[in-house]
């Protein structure tokens, strides 16, 4: 389904291909006509899925169409990062709108966020303890909200939000639209479901947990000191046709991109604090192989759509398992097949052990020949049933030693 039968605003979609999204993803096309209607949502979706999309389009699109003075939605997160993301993600879909978000979260003074809400803001994304500081000091109010947004509930139910979730839920309007998202639809979840949302539609996305066929996998550890000088020597050691590398954060991109530079190595940066000029301007010259490594974040590069791209490197081992398989087969029609590469430090273990937990399989470590390791890991034998069975001799077997962390 192309996104012009979604039924969003012009405007709107003018800014969803200007990101250069393609296709919508399942939970896009199952959710977008919902959530446009206007009925409670009860969405399960997995971090990488789309979600954010979902009702970031549709607070947009109702704004659009139906122009009001106020804070018109209210979308609370769990975490700083979170809350930092989703108001990227409005910005990003709306730049051909007048629609301003603005962002409430802790770390940050109050005055300049009381100050980014008076100038007119119609969305508003919080963390929820920072949102109730604000209301009890009487910083502005929520009586106009016509949308609320419960992302990742379950997170804030794990982290001790619900107290301050039914606090700021009493200051609402009763007559509103409410979409709760959550990776597990646990009975904490349904209880709040149960008071917050009115006859719901239920939309459940199963999250993907295996590889596209294809895909070839392998970590290499090493320490996050040397992840720089290591894929310099890797790059120099294998035949890339086109490379993306995943960082966890912009600032890590930033610096990798610089470093690479530095080496002589043509790269490209793609994250969310570049300009669209910059943005677009980059992704041709990846898409001509002026450029043939791209270094991005999550975010950004979610909307890439290039058929040609031969390895995917993980910088950085995603902290949750979605994201792990969003880079390396879900990501568009590029990752069908190729390679996908894990540079490993000790710190990161547990984050790849759930990875190879969720996808049911443990990846091979290898060693690069020749590279001057500061602390090589140990070369311990594999459990002959996971790591040797998974391990593509015809792929991997050429010149490459195997190698393990301990226990």
């Amino acid at each position: 389904m192309p996104f012009a039968k979604l039924g969003l605003h012009p405007d709107l979609l003018r800014g969803v291909r200007a990101m250069g999204f393609v296709d919508p993803m399942p939970i896009q096309i199952e959710a977008v006509p919902t959530a446009l209607s206007g009925v409670d949502l009860l969405g399960c979706a997995q971090t990488g899925s789309g979600k954010t999309a979902v009702f970031a389009w549709a607070i947009l699109d109702r704004i659009l169409r139906q122009p009001k003075p106020g804070i018109r939605a209210l979308i609370l997160a769990p975490t700083r990062e979170l809350a930092a993301q989703v108001e990227t993600m409005f910005r990003d879909c709306g730049r051909f709108t007048s629609i301003r978000a603005a962002v409430v979260i802790g770390g940050v003074g109050f005055h300049g966020q009381k100050k980014a809400v008076a100038e007119g803001a119609q969305v508003l994304v919080a963390t929820p303890g920072r949102l109730l500081d604000h209301l009890r000091r009487g910083a502005f109010k929520l009586d106009k909200i016509e949308i609320l947004v419960l992302d990742e509930a379950d997170r804030m139910l794990d982290m001790g939000f619900l107290p301050d979730i039914r606090d700021i839920l009493s200051r609402l309007p009763k007559h509103r639209q409410t979409m709760m998202f959550s990776a597990t639809l646990m009975p904490e979840v349904e209880r709040v479901a149960s008071f917050t949302l009115k006859d719901p539609r239920r939309i459940d996305i199963a999250p993907p947990a295996t590889m596209a066929e294809g895909i070839s996998q392998v970590v290499y550890p090493v320490q996050q000191t040397q992840k720089a000088e290591f894929l310099a020597a890797w790059l120099k050691a294998t035949e890339v046709r086109s490379v993306l590398v995943f960082c966890r954060t912009r600032h890590g991109a930033d610096r990798l991109a610089k470093r690479l530079k530095a080496m002589n190595f043509s790269v490209g940066l793609l994250h969310a604090a570049r300009t669209q000029g910059q943005r677009t301007q980059t992704m041709e010259a990846f898409r001509q192989g002026r450029i043939r490594m791209l270094v991005a974040t999550d975010i950004a590069a979610r909307g890439i759509d290039v058929r040609e791209i031969s390895h995917v490197v993980n910088y950085d081992v995603p902290r949750h398992p979605e994201d792990y398989v969003h880079r390396v087969g879900r990501t568009g029609r590029a990752y069908a097949v190729g390679d996908a590469v894990t540079l490993m430090d000790r710190e990161e273990q547990s984050f790849l052990t759930h990875i190879e937990r969720f996808v049911g399989v443990v990846f091979p470590r290898a060693l690069l020949p020749g590279f001057p390791y500061l602390a090589p890991p140990r070369l311990d034998a594999p459990k002959p049933k996971t790591l040797l069975d998974v391990f593509d001799k015809s792929r991997r077997g050429r010149g490459v030693k195997r190698a393990f962390f301990g226990p």
